[in-house]
């Protein structure tokens, strides 16, 4: 009996694929929104910067005025004591969080939020940012950096700038043991093989002929020891062009 497919294994919750969230240190996420928010500002400061595993971009923990302390994506360019400004009222300055009605247009944002009061759930990558295109009444809309752009209500808060740790995949690893010391961080299965290169009772591209030797589409009701390629694909292959006859 072959084994079962990775995803297969991974539906299971084994722990090898069980994300070690004891090495978590916290959520990173904005302040509940209040009335202090709504109406006014409130001041904080950078107190460290923590190399969390469960987040790409570093993290820095802020605690303001009142003694809350939350734990935020950073921003490019900001140091340990520096300022973090809360609220509609907050200055426009690197890393503050305000609602997108006080950010002007063109302005670099991340950590954007995609429902007011969800603490953040858009643009975390390292050296990510949207940039607020325009707005219409409560509209507010926002490209993004896949170039889409999204229409977000003006309550919604973002933090101004940058994310920090931009280029971070332009060094190379250079040996598969770094590599293997990075996936293992967050417990990700690695080295990944290619179903052509296991064998015909362990996926439904194995074989000897190294390659697929079947259609590579499949249906989204499939079951799970075949659910494998272009699942549910319109289309598969290069899109054909007619010609238009002179």
């Amino acid at each position: 009996m072959g084994k079962l497919l990775k995803q297969q294994r991974r539906g299971k919750g084994s722990g090898a694929y069980r994300a070690p969230s004891h090495r978590y240190h916290s959520k990173s996420a904005f302040r509940a929104l209040d009335d202090v928010e709504k109406t006014g500002a409130l001041r904080g400061a950078v107190m460290e910067f923590i190399d969390d595993p469960a987040h790409q971009t570093p993290v820095m923990r802020v605690r303001f005025t009142n003694n809350d302390e939350i734990y935020l994506p950073a921003a490019e360019g900001i140091a340990v004591g520096d300022e973090i400004y809360a609220g509609a009222m907050a200055p426009i300055a690197r890393g503050a969080i305000l609602p997108l009605s006080r950010i002007p247009e063109g302005g670099y944002i991340y950590n954007l939020e995609r429902s007011p009061g969800d603490g953040g759930k858009l643009v975390h990558a390292p050296g990510a940012y949207a940039v607020v295109s325009a707005r219409e009444r409560d509209i507010v809309y926002v490209k993004m950096p896949s170039k889409q752009v999204l229409e977000l209500q003006s309550t919604c808060r973002a933090q101004i700038g940058i994310a920090c740790g931009g280029g971070r995949l332009e060094r190379p690893l250079l040996k598969a043991g770094l590599n293997h010391y990075k996936k293992h961080a967050q417990n990700r299965k690695w080295p990944v093989n290619r179903g052509v290169h296991m064998s015909a009772y362990t996926h439904p591209f194995g074989g000897k002929q190294h390659h697929k030797g079947r259609g590579s589409a499949t249906s989204r009701g499939a079951p799970p020891g075949r659910k494998v390629g272009h699942i549910a694909a319109r289309s598969t292959g290069r899109r054909k062009v007619k010609r238009e006859e002179n």
